[in-house]
């Protein structure tokens, strides 16, 4: 099935891979690697079936760094050194 994945939107961007769901689970991914090599496995909200729902989540995740780093600065403007 092709999914789209976010796990690293904030680095890579979303991208989309062919994988196949883990038999036992319901959340859990496998993509198989074009070498043949190990797996990559992905867990719960770290891939969408929909672009859509891809896009929310990586929005979701880019207000969070913003915001993250917003309040990283301000720690860093508020620093005195004697």
């Amino acid at each position: 099935m092709k999914v789209f994945i976010t796990k690293y939107a904030l680095t890579k961007g979303i991208y989309q891979v062919e994988a196949r769901r883990v038999v036992g689970t319901i959340d859990m991914l496998e993509i198989p690697t074009a070498r043949g090599t190990m797996s990559q496995y992905l867990h719960g909200l770290d891939w969408h079936i929909t672009h859509e729902s891809a896009v929310m989540k990586a929005e979701a995740m880019r207000r969070k760094k913003i915001a993250s780093l917003k309040k990283q600065l301000s720690k860093l403007e508020e620093m005195k050194f004697e």
